[in-house]
């Protein structure tokens, strides 16, 4: 099989060299897993790689599931794989280990010590009762208040 054309939203090879040791460390627990319950494994043949890759053709460019490219994984492995890694916790565990590198590389701390906690006026829709609708005392437009919280640029959880 011939290698794919890269496409704008893949991943560099330095990129893939962070992000790869947690992924490969979620399969092999989870083929382990599987292996101690006695269900008989395989190495799976798709690359996490172009899974990931997959993932963010899909998140770049907006298309449906079915829509990905031939190229790529089929949809539903690459759902498979979407879906599992983000009830495990993969992503959120990506996002932190990558802000905590970034934060070294720095110079600063991997943890915040301090952020900075901002909101944003929207509009509510007038077909909502006021009752269900956010209160905010300081402002007199109707607006609700959306929330975010920012650490030099990076998005924090709340």
């Amino acid at each position: 099989m011939t290698p794919r054309r890269p496409y704008p939203s893949d991943l560099s090879d330095a990129r893939w060299a962070l992000i790869e040791p947690t992924l490969t460390a979620w399969r092999t627990a989870r083929l382990d897993a599987r292996a101690q319950a006695g269900i008989r494994v395989a190495e799976p043949p798709t690359s996490l790689r172009d899974v990931f890759d997959a993932i963010l053709y899909l998140n770049r460019t907006g298309i449906a599931w079915k829509y990905l490219p031939h190229d790529f994984p089929p949809h539903t492995t690459v759902y498979y794989y979407f879906s599992a890694w983000a009830k495990d916790g993969i992503f959120e565990q990506l996002g932190i280990d990558l802000t905590g590198r970034a934060r070294a590389k720095q110079g600063r701390t991997s943890e915040p010590s301090a952020c900075v906690i901002d909101s944003q006026n929207i509009k509510t829709s007038t077909n909502v009762p006021l009752d269900t609708q956010g209160i905010d005392a300081g402002n007199y437009l109707g607006l609700d208040v959306m929330p975010g919280r920012v650490d030099r640029g990076w998005p924090t959880m709340l």
